[in-house]
């Protein structure tokens, strides 16, 4: 069963929010830039992590499952996030340059269902970044998080799940290696320098960025390997100068609604 809406919102406005907030989106910024002028899709619980790229992509959007609940996003207007069914995405074929999948896969019923849906509405020379919660890290465990809730995934089984939905990895990296209590927020950043060297595999969330494979033959893929790239996932922006950041979403419409 999906976290509610109300949940991931009052996480993320908490001080473990904020710390999951810098270290998961300065990943999402190092592999994508601003994203200027594509268009980019959301999918699961993204809000909070999309506010750098909307000013500049041509078009920034957010899917919600509907056991979860929707809230209005972006806050100045609102108007850009939509209930979804996971399985049947309400946008026509090829269409996104740019997919975030956060807050999705752990909690899903079809987890490859929801992924091929991905596959369909993701241009040909687009990019998908999967983000889970790590199965070896202390997140996974924390039940007071959305992370620990729903099936945590290995870096293998994840890119085997990516590969059984015609993806192929291209990127991997790890982020969130401060442990999940509140009062060594303030010291996350020490964590993850430290942690990405000592304990690489103890990460909160793994990440891998993958493209469409695209050849005719339809076979069973085998497990993929995903190149770990440092520091970003791969190097597709132009530019990387800094993102605005977007206001806090100004309401939620509840699954309970």
């Amino acid at each position: 069963m999906r976290r509610d809406i109300l949940d991931l919102r009052a996480f993320y406005a908490s001080d473990l929010g904020r710390t999951a907030r810098a270290m998961i989106g300065r990943k999402l910024t190092e592999a994508w830039g601003e994203a200027r002028g594509l268009d980019v899709l959301g999918l699961g619980y993204p809000t909070p992590y999309l506010g750098p790229f909307r000013d500049k992509a041509r078009r920034a959007v957010v899917a919600m499952p509907a056991q979860q609940g929707v809230e209005i996003w972006p806050g100045s207007g609102g108007g850009l996030a939509s209930l979804v069914h996971e399985e049947a995405l309400p946008f026509q074929n090829a269409l996104f340059d740019r997919i975030l999948v956060i807050h999705a896969l752990e909690e899903s019923p079809d987890p490859l269902a929801l992924l091929r849906e991905v596959w369909r509405v993701m241009a040909p020379s687009g990019r998908v970044i999967v983000a889970v919660c790590a199965r070896d890290g202390l997140w996974a465990n924390a039940e007071h998080t959305p992370f620990g809730h729903g099936r945590p995934y290995s870096r293998r089984q994840l890119a085997q799940l990516i590969g059984e939905a015609e993806f192929e990895p291209v990127g991997y990296t790890r982020a969130l290696y401060a442990p999940p209590v509140t009062w060594l927020s303030g010291q996350a950043e020490t964590f993850e320098q430290a942690g990405s060297r000592l304990w690489p595999r103890f990460s909160g969330v793994v990440m891998i960025e993958a493209v469409k494979q695209t050849f005719a033959i339809k076979a069973r893929p085998a497990p993929a390997r995903a190149r770990r790239i440092r520091p970003a996932m791969a190097p597709v922006p132009a530019t990387r100068d800094p993102a605005r950041r977007n206001p806090e979403a100004a309401g939620v419409v509840s699954k309970g609604a």
